[in-house]
């Protein structure tokens, strides 16, 4: 049988692992971080579409070093993502993540030496399959309701704004009760809890076909203008868990809130002042969802 050919990857580019030099359509590049790559691409077939998080091997590193480190990150990050999925069958689970479709946290073992060649010797590196994520990051959802309100807000009702302000809140409030259910159930610390790493996923009957996951996809929401307010409705899925670990510290659990908290305070300077209330204290957000809330409520509030 004759070797499997591959699209030669020339200096310079992206680090794109075997087997994804040969999908066709090609990935996408979605975002490119310090340390992973995103693509969307596809599982099994087009017409199903996939998150590709891409690891490359680091060359300041000592290959033995670099090769443990990467192994022990993407195998770190799937084995979160399989637990919280696992809480899936459960009616009260409010956590929703990602499904992992495959992974390989060796790609230089799995490329033969032509292969390798024809690659230009990038060296090794990992990657996560995972299912991709129709929707829209809490970050982008929230700068549009911003555009909108300051394009609109001065001429409407004094009901409306109040009715718009309150799907804010909703949202806020399914925001904590999903970091509430990862932190309880879950017994898992985030790591880097911002708005961008929170999806909103439009129910079944609803989903769209080029909605944008991932983690880092920050593009205008472009369905509408800035003369109508974004839908807010939808699943709340957590991603890029990258930086997770599994902890029972409440120390750790109130980093995650405080990092999300620090986050709003940036970003979203319009809702800063709900945060507390909403994410934080409501019943049904995170003090609701976390029989454990107290103490680290308290430690967020020492920090």
């Amino acid at each position: 049988m004759a070797a499997p050919t591959t699209t030669p990857q020339r200096e310079g580019e992206p680090f794109l692992p075997a087997p994804f030099t040969n999908t066709v359509p090609p990935p996408e590049l979605v975002a490119q971080g310090a340390e992973a790559l995103l693509y969307r691409t596809h599982f099994l077939n087009p017409a199903k579409p996939a998150a590709l998080k891409a690891r490359p091997s680091k060359p300041y590193r000592h290959p033995t070093l670099d090769a443990r480190l990467t192994k022990q990150r993407v195998l770190a990050e799937a084995r979160i993502l399989v637990k919280l999925s696992a809480l899936a069958g459960d009616p009260s689970n409010e956590v929703h993540v990602p499904a992992v479709l495959s992974l390989e946290w060796d790609t230089a073992r799995k490329v033969k030496a032509l292969e390798a060649e024809q690659r230009g010797s990038r060296g090794g590196g990992a990657w996560l399959l995972m299912e991709w994520i129709e929707g829209h990051s809490v970050k982008e959802l929230l700068r549009h309701w911003d555009a909108w309100y300051k394009s609109v807000g001065d001429n409407l009702a004094p009901e409306e704004l109040t009715r718009q302000e309150d799907e804010v809140k909703k949202l806020l409030r399914r925001i904590g009760r999903a970091v509430g259910a990862m932190h309880n159930k879950g017994s898992v610390v985030h790591g880097d809890l911002t708005s961008s790493n929170i999806l909103v996923r439009p129910i079944k009957d609803e989903h769209v076909q080029n909605g944008s996951n991932g983690a880092t996809n920050d593009d205008p929401v472009t369905h509408k203008d800035d003369s109508s307010p974004p839908d807010l409705n939808g699943e709340i899925v957590l991603i890029d868990f990258g930086l997770a670990t599994q902890s029972i510290q409440d120390e750790d659990r109130a980093v995650d809130l405080y990092v999300l908290e620090r986050a709003f305070g940036s970003t979203h300077p319009r809702q800063e002042g709900w945060f507390d209330a909403e994410v934080l204290q409501s019943q049904a957000g995170y003090r609701g969802s976390y029989k454990g809330s107290n103490v680290v409520l308290k430690r967020l509030e020492d920090a």
